[in-house]
């Protein structure tokens, strides 16, 4: 039933205008469209909405996740921009933020201003 439908992104957000500078100004993100205090932003063909909430808490877990092709210039992009790149203990880290995984899949994790967990991976095998 649902899949062929359009995945649609929600993040909550407590700080709409600085989020919505992030996910623009730092992520690069076109803005799509604004309605009901939303920011939908276009990633790829699908919608990432940022909806505002009055208060929100700090993710344990990615909320989101962005395949890219160069995941080593994408890091370097968004570390010149001011991104920090979390650490995980127990998991070795190149110096750039970045894991490999066991099966060569590479990934990266940060946060945006509400201090959702987003992620940048780039998975084995792809070109």
């Amino acid at each position: 039933m649902l899949s062929q439908s359009r995945l649609q992104t929600i993040i909550w957000t407590s700080r709409l205008p600085a989020a919505e500078a992030f996910y623009r100004d730092v992520l690069g993100l076109t803005v799509k469209s604004r309605s009901d205090g939303a920011v939908v932003f276009d990633v790829g063909g699908a919608d990432l909405r940022l909806s505002p909430v009055p208060a929100t808490s700090p993710s344990e877990h990615t909320v989101a996740g962005f395949e890219v092709p160069d995941l080593d210039a994408v890091v370097a992009t968004l570390g010149e921009r001011g991104v920090a790149f979390e650490r995980f203990e127990g998991f070795p880290h190149a110096s750039n933020g970045v894991l490999v995984t066991p099966n060569g899949s590479s990934v990266a994790w940060f946060r945006d201003p509400d201090g959702n967990l987003l992620s940048v991976v780039r998975f084995a095998g792809s070109t």
